[in-house]
């Protein structure tokens, strides 16, 4: 945002011009809208159901708000169940090799890397930042974590969809299980498919943590360098980093923060390399 302004609220909701469809699912449905002249993305529920995860997201986001790494609050009405958010007119990260072909292709690999780090320096904020360690539970496909993020005016990633972040705190003996169904394909950890004989039965799944984030990291950051030339070099670098990543057990994996540390080593010597 351009300017400092408090949270709108419920007595601000006539003065927002609803305009166009920009992205609907089950939870909630965001249209582009004007307020006072600037342009904000306003948030609707969409089903009664999910009205947890509706409010689990406007929470986070009031946890997160100082985050240079999650999408700012704009606003929010609570009765009628309404969140208002800054607007990125490029759209989520599954927009990015469109962004990129008709706006700014860079020649060498460091762009494709540098989203790499982006994306976990997001992890690492949402592991270890203000609201506990979090984990991203609505990334069961390439395409649906891709969803979950933001490509601002200078091609940074945010975070934006904030409805299914559950806490891991291992001193209390607290794991996750993201959703009731069964998840399948190598996209997801190990630790969250069905290891058993016969039909799935959530009950007797074992809880997990936030090293199911480092598992998918690999192929996030694999995807992001196959949008750039030059990646061959860089795969060949971070090919033991990302076999590490992919490792079955979870406390084998490297941290969010090792992800970070690595990923900015290899930045510094693209500095003074020519891919």
């Amino acid at each position: 945002m351009m300017q400092c302004h408090q949270w709108l609220g419920c007595t601000d909701l006539p003065s927002i011009s609803i305009q166009d469809l920009i992205g609907s699912g089950a939870v909630k449905s965001v249209y582009r809208a004007i307020w006072n002249g600037t342009t904000v993305a306003a948030a609707f529920l969409n089903n009664g159901k999910y009205l947890s995860d509706f409010k689990h997201n406007l929470n986070m986001l009031k946890i997160f708000n100082q985050s240079r790494f999650v999408v700012q609050l704009v606003g929010f009405c609570e009765s009628e169940n309404v969140v208002l958010t800054e607007y990125h007119k490029f759209g989520n990260a599954l927009n990015l090799q469109r962004i990129l072909r008709t706006r700014y292709m860079p020649n060498h690999a460091n762009f494709g890397l540098k989203l790499c780090l982006n994306y976990a320096m997001i992890l690492d904020h949402l592991h270890n930042g203000p609201a506990g360690t979090r984990v991203m539970c609505d990334s069961n496909d390439l395409n649906k974590l891709l969803s979950q993020l933001l490509v601002t005016q200078d091609l940074q990633l945010i975070l934006n969809d904030l409805d299914a972040l559950p806490l891991v705190d291992y001193r209390l003996n607290l794991t996750i299980k993201c959703g009731l169904q069964e998840l399948r394909g190598d996209f997801v950890a190990p630790e969250q498919r069905w290891q058993f004989e016969g039909n799935f039965e959530v009950d007797k799944m074992a809880g997990y943590g936030e090293k199911t984030d480092i598992w998918k990291a690999a192929s996030v950051c694999e995807y992001f360098l196959s949008l750039v030339a030059g990646e061959d070099v860089l795969l060949y670098r971070l090919f033991d980093l990302h076999k590490s990543c992919k490792y079955f057990l979870p406390e084998l994996r490297p941290s969010a923060k090792q992800l970070v540390q690595i990923y900015k080593e290899v930045a510094e010597e693209l500095e003074h390399t020519e891919l």
